[in-house]
């Protein structure tokens, strides 16, 4: 098995420039027993030159010690093994020594060029000890074998360990390649996993801010309307009676509507959530979204739900609810009527009513007007309304506000790449203006 990324750091724990202990004790023993080899072929050697056998022996002891840094300076060790060929010493270093060489991240025709003088140098040194040998009558064979043992020994003594370090350096590399792949992809899933739970907890936050959003444009407006005419009912109660109970009828047939608008919200929610639990698996609030906003879309008629939502062709039902409540307020249509996207008629009627029900809130009693054109490419609307009568007014129903109406209206206008604009009028009214596009 291979480590990767801290792990494989964590592995180098050898001394000096070993990675590990295994390996410097494994260099360890190479070298003393090149140099032990060295050692015994440095006596004939000497005793050929004519020095002292002690010389020979610390010669070769030297010598054959170099594989000790045969990882650090492979190079160093081919030298030393080519340079004492000729005093026939040194086996054991070459061998291992052009292994290690061919297995090293050099350049090629480094390892090339030393492999050929390797070659040559035992090819030179084996035909001229031959020949000797021949010619004391140590060997009886023919001339032609000088060459052949030549050629054969240095081959053996060369081709195998160089194509054994070739093969074991590109392995070496594979894995190497392999190992930083894995790691590249270790943090390329990390990173994947990070960006994951962000988008998780994006999506958290906006389901939450659109959910509470629906539940703003399913209730504020039927409730408002219920607070105003129960002011109103207070108000007439005992002048008028049968006022009184026109209003009182109202109130609670908007109650109802209400709560069962709020009834199915609730209910879809804790359904959706339960079928989440279940599966686990699933993307979460997938199915809160669609559900939710199925029955959040669903506001229009005194018997129940529209089956597709609200629609432009339902404003003049919304604008007769605030005409009830006891608002002035006129529809203006510009442009010839089409039918539009689902979700642009349903932004556009929720817009215009989440504009009266700011009316209702801050303004009660002001005339109001609203304006709907068709054009070619898109559709607008305003709602504009007038100063109140009594400035006290806005707050005799006590109304509350979250102050959460415009920011919805323009979350709704801006995610159809519309454009949204809300503000006081110079006349001391308000002003709020959406255009959509139309595809």
């Amino acid at each position: 098995m291979t480590t990767t990324g801290e792990e494989h750091e964590a592995a180098v724990t050898g001394p000096w420039w070993w990675v590990r202990w295994r390996s410097a004790v494994l260099d360890g023993s190479l070298a003393l027993v090149s140099a032990l080899e060295c050692g015994a072929e440095g006596i004939p050697f000497a005793r050929d030159a004519g020095l002292p056998a002690s010389v020979g022996i610390v010669f070769g002891l030297l010598a054959g010690s170099m594989l000790l840094i045969r990882r650090r300076w492979p190079i160093a060790v081919v030298l030393v093994a080519i340079a004492i060929t000729p005093a026939q010493m040194g086996f054991l270093m070459g061998i291992v020594g052009l292994y290690t060489l061919a297995a090293a991240e050099l350049p090629r025709r480094i390892i090339v060029a030393l492999a050929g003088m390797s070659l040559v140098g035992t090819m030179i040194v084996t035909f001229v000890r031959v020949r000797q040998d021949m010619a004391r009558g140590d060997l009886t064979l023919g001339d032609w074998f000088v060459p052949f043992a030549a050629v054969t020994t240095s081959l053996g003594l060369t081709a195998p360990p160089v194509l054994l370090g070739l093969y074991v350096g590109a392995r070496r590399r594979l894995m190497e390649s392999l190992r930083e792949r894995a790691d590249s992809l270790e943090r390329e899933l990390q990173l994947l996993a990070e960006r994951a739970e962000e988008r998780a907890e994006w999506a958290r936050n906006e389901e939450r801010t659109r959910i509470a959003r629906e539940m703003h444009d399913v209730v504020a407006h039927r409730v408002s309307l219920m607070v105003v005419h129960a002011a109103a009912l207070q108000a007439v109660a005992r002048k008028d009676p049968e006022k009184a109970v026109k209003n009182a009828a109202l109130v609670g047939d908007m109650g109802r509507q209400a709560l069962t608008e709020l009834r199915e919200m609730l209910g879809v929610l804790r359904s959706s959530e339960g079928q989440e639990r279940r599966e686990s698996s699933s993307v979460p609030l997938a199915a809160v979204r669609a559900a939710a906003a199925a029955a959040a879309s669903r506001v229009a008629g005194d018997e129940g739900f529209a089956a597709e939502g609200p629609c432009l062709s339902e404003l003049d039902e919304l604008i007769g609810q605030s005409a009830a409540a006891g608002m002035a307020v006129d529809l203006s249509v510009e442009g010839e009527p089409r039918s539009y996207a689902a979700e642009i008629e349903q932004t556009a009627y929720r817009v215009v009513q989440e504009a009266l029900t700011n009316v209702h809130k801050h303004a009660a009693g002001a005339k109001t007007h609203v304006r709907l054109a068709h054009r070619g490419s898109e559709i607008a609307m305003q709602v504009e309304n007038e100063p109140p009568p009594e400035p006290a007014s806005a707050s005799a129903a006590r109304l509350p506000s979250g102050g959460n109406g415009l920011l919805g209206m323009r979350e709704r206008v801006v995610a159809l790449g519309g454009v949204f604009v809300s503000g006081p009028t110079e006349e001391g009214g308000f002003r709020v203006s959406a255009v959509i596009p139309a595809s």
